[in-house]
């Protein structure tokens, strides 16, 4: 990772990307709500690499849970979406294979790091505020469909714009 004036604006204006899509971009289901938070940081971890990733998403998410008024989540999300970021974008750097298949293959990686991450932090989180066996037994669906949604809309989007906008790839390859 190289940090650059660009890498820097470029995170600074992903992240902020993130925790609005996060924060103001809502799909109300039964007693809680879906967000495009995923749909982002696929996005950015397949179209700006890992690294990226991990910034825009763990603090995307991170900035969106404290503006809610969830700040005792904040680290656990931070966590949870920023290695989801993270090895989306390194999964689909290291596989071999079609853009198609890499992004598959990071997608799975992701949905299981943030799945898993949010289903440890709140099993023994209860101390910090973080729910518990029981909140996270219950979150676990919740959490997978909206990783399945992300990866959904995310990979189509991410090969429509790299389609369009072929000098996208300039980024990634400066990380």
């Amino acid at each position: 990772m190289r940090t650059n004036p660009r890498f820097i604006a470029l995170a600074g204006v992903l992240t902020a990307l993130v925790m609005v899509v996060t924060r103001f971009v809502v799909v109300p289901v039964g007693q809680g709500f879906f967000n495009f938070s995923d749909v982002a940081i696929y996005f950015i971890a397949f179209a700006f690499g890992p690294w990226m990733g991990l910034i825009a998403g763990g603090l995307g998410t991170a900035l969106a849970d404290i503006s809610l008024g969830y700040a005792s989540f904040a680290p656990l999300t931070f966590l949870a979406h920023g290695l989801q970021g993270f090895l989306a974008g390194y999964l689909y750097d290291r596989v071999h294979g079609a853009p198609l298949n890499k992004m598959l293959v990071g997608w799975l990686g992701g949905t299981i790091a943030m799945a898993g991450i949010y289903f440890v932090g709140e099993f023994f989180g209860a101390a910090f505020g973080w729910g518990g066996p029981a909140q996270a037994t219950a979150e676990v669906v919740p959490n997978l469909l909206q990783n399945v949604g992300g990866g959904i809309v995310a990979i189509p989007l991410v090969i429509l714009v790299q389609r369009a906008y072929p000098p996208l790839a300039r980024f990634r390859a400066n990380e």
